[in-house]
């Protein structure tokens, strides 16, 4: 087994066994719990992002992708990159746990799995901002598109880091 800092609670993260304790589970117990609550999770994120990255695979071959401005191809590859990193990142998680499988490597992919899909997360709201952007900015207009663009941006950041971060600031 490998030093996971999951494993043993450092950077005053709390480690398997202070869970254990919490919840009269063993550790591996909470490993367990842990990697089906992460995996479900990945679940419900992958799904949106491979339907996004397919779409915006599409959209050159379509007649009106050629109007763009510099504005909208640049736009657009950045959505596309966004998107496509964010299932690179949402999907690592998978393959860690294919590659570890059978090794006692929980802990880390727990560990590892939760950066990936905070990353994946935050890679998935910019290209659901720049998304926004892009269309909003076709059908509409550059004004409109940015007004559009900050309301994702800003619901996004608060419902998915300002209200957690709130919570666990609440606690000390």
């Amino acid at each position: 087994m490998s030093g996971s800092g999951y494993r043993r609670g450092v950077g005053g993260k709390p480690g398997p066994e202070r869970a254990a304790r919490a919840r009269d589970e063993t550790p591996d117990e909470v490993l367990d719990r842990n990697t089906g609550e992460l995996l479900q999770e990945l679940r419900v994120t992958i799904t949106g992002v491979q339907v996004l990255v397919g779409f915006l695979l599409t959209l050159p071959f379509s007649s009106r992708f050629g109007d763009l401005s510099t504005f909208g191809t640049t736009l657009y590859t950045v959505t596309l990159m966004a998107a496509t990193l964010s299932a690179v990142s949402l999907i690592a998680p998978v393959s860690f746990h294919r590659i570890v499988f059978r090794h006692r490597e929980r802990g880390d992919l727990v560990e590892q799995g939760n950066r990936l899909l905070v990353a994946g997360l935050a890679l998935l709201l910019l290209a659901l901002v720049s998304a926004v952007l892009l269309v909003l900015d076709v059908v509409l207009g550059r004004g409109p598109a940015l007004a559009g663009g900050a309301v994702v941006a800003v619901a996004g950041l608060t419902t998915w880091y300002l209200l957690p971060l709130r919570s666990l600031g609440s606690r000390g």
